[in-house]
This record gives C-alpha cells, sequence and structure tokens, in this order.
C-alpha cells in the first residue's frame, strides 16, 4: 500500500481541522447558521482558500451528515460484533444501547440527522449508504431469528397493496426470508428506539422521568420482547 503524499496528508490534517470547527458552529447555532465563511475565519484562511475543499455550505454539510451517520453506524455495528449470533435479544439490547450512548455523547450530530431538516438542503446520494448502516444492523438481525426460528412469524398483516410492495422489495433486497409482518415489528421498534432517545436528548421527558437509564432499559426489554414475540 502506497504511503500518502505529504500534499495528500496536508489536505487531510487541514479537511479535519475545518470539520472540527464546524461541528463546534453546529454545536454552538445549529446547521441552519452553519457558513463557509465563519468556518473560514476562524480556521485563519480566506474563504476562497477552503472552497478548495468544500466548495460549498452544503458540500461541508453533507460531509458532516456522512460522518454522523457513519459513526453511529460503526457503534451499532461494533455493539452488534459483542454478542453471540444466537443471542437476538442480547444483540437487540447491546445495539440499542450503543445507539443511545452515541447520541448522548453527540448530541448535535444526532440532531443533524435525527432532527428537524435544515431548511434549504437536499440530502445527495452520498448519503444513503451511510444512513443505512445501523438499520442493516436491524435487519440482519431479523434475517438470522427468522432462519434459526428464534423470531415468531405470523401468517398475515393487514395493510396495503403498496405497503406489501414496499415490503417485498426489502425483503428481496436486504432482508431474505422476512415476512412482512416482522418487517412491520422489526420498523416499530426501530422508530421506537430513535423516538425514544430524542424525547430523552431534546428534553421532552424532563420532569416526567427520574431515572433515565433505567427507563430506556425497561422500554428496551418491552421492544425487544415484541420484536422477537409478536407481544409485550
Amino acid at each position: 500500500m502506497t504511503a500518502p503524499t505529504a500534499r495528500a496528508r496536508a489536505r487531510a490534517e487541514i479537511t479535519d481541522e475545518l470539520l472540527a470547527i464546524a461541528r463546534r458552529h453546529l454545536a454552538d447555532g445549529g446547521a441552519a447558521s452553519l457558513s463557509l465563511r465563519a468556518v473560514a475565519r476562524e480556521a485563519q484562511m480566506v474563504s476562497s482558500a477552503v472552497y478548495r475543499y468544500f466548495p460549498s455550505r452544503d458540500e461541508l454539510l453533507t460531509r458532516l451528515i456522512v460522518d454522523a451517520f457513519d459513526a453511529v453506524g460503526v457503534a451499532a455495528e461494533t455493539a452488534d460484533r459483542t454478542c453471540e449470533r444466537a443471542d437476538l435479544m442480547g444483540r437487540w439490547m447491546a445495539v440499542s444501547h450503543a445507539v443511545r450512548a452515541w447520541a448522548m455523547a453527540n448530541p448535535h450530530e444526532y440532531a443533524l440527522v435525527y432532527g428537524t431538516p435544515v431548511p434549504g438542503y437536499a440530502a445527495p446520494t452520498d448519503t444513503v449508504d451511510p444512513a443505512a448502516r445501523a438499520s442493516l444492523v436491524l435487519i440482519q438481525l431479523l434475517v438470522d431469528g427468522v432462519a434459526t426460528g428464534a423470531i415468531a412469524v405470523q401468517d398475515h398483516v393487514a395493510t396495503t397493496r403498496a405497503v406489501r410492495r414496499d415490503l417485498a422489495q426489502l425483503r428481496s433486497t436486504i432482508a431474505p426470508g422476512v415476512p412482512d409482518t416482522v418487517l412491520s415489528r422489526g420498523f416499530l421498534v426501530w422508530t421506537q428506539l430513535f423516538g425514544a432517545i430524542s424525547y430523552e436528548l431534546f428534553g421532552h421527558f424532563h420532569n416526567v422521568i427520574s431515572d433515565f437509564d433505567a427507563f430506556f432499559e425497561l422500554q428496551t426489554q418491552r421492544a425487544g420482547q415484541l420484536l422477537l414475540n409478536g407481544q409485550v
């Protein structure tokens, strides 16, 4: 493997510095107020020099989004690998706690990718694969559970033709052998996970829940029971 040139190393270092500054600005003012000029000023660079690294604010924003999705994906994948493949509840709990831990450690990046959309920004296709990484961990858990008989399978789920087509498309691409009823449960518990994290992170449980760790454990266990057994 060829070692990077001095020029490539310098470019990587400056890119990392610009991203670090952008993340601080994200924490201070949110994504909507992110400005290349402000990032350039803090980096003591002229705006034209910053444009060689990020030609537009949207390209800088895309890089921040991709990095955030990759980071939460790595957290989920790493947690899943620590568990025995047959221990589906253990895998579900480990992944759920890893996603929450990442969110609590990186609240502004979490808000960027799972919070309010940035006005005027349209995510390019570059974000699709990183955005799917964490979800694919859950999909693999469903595939494994159905294949081994560890996940309860019901014969039918009542829905529209359009939804059945959507679920069939998922089954043909990333969820082989997973029936509609299990896919729908998977989506239910996955969105519940992020809803619970968002409610905690954005303060909606304040003055309601006093022990956030225990409450999250309870909710996640119940979601896992629903996922595996079809009932709580």
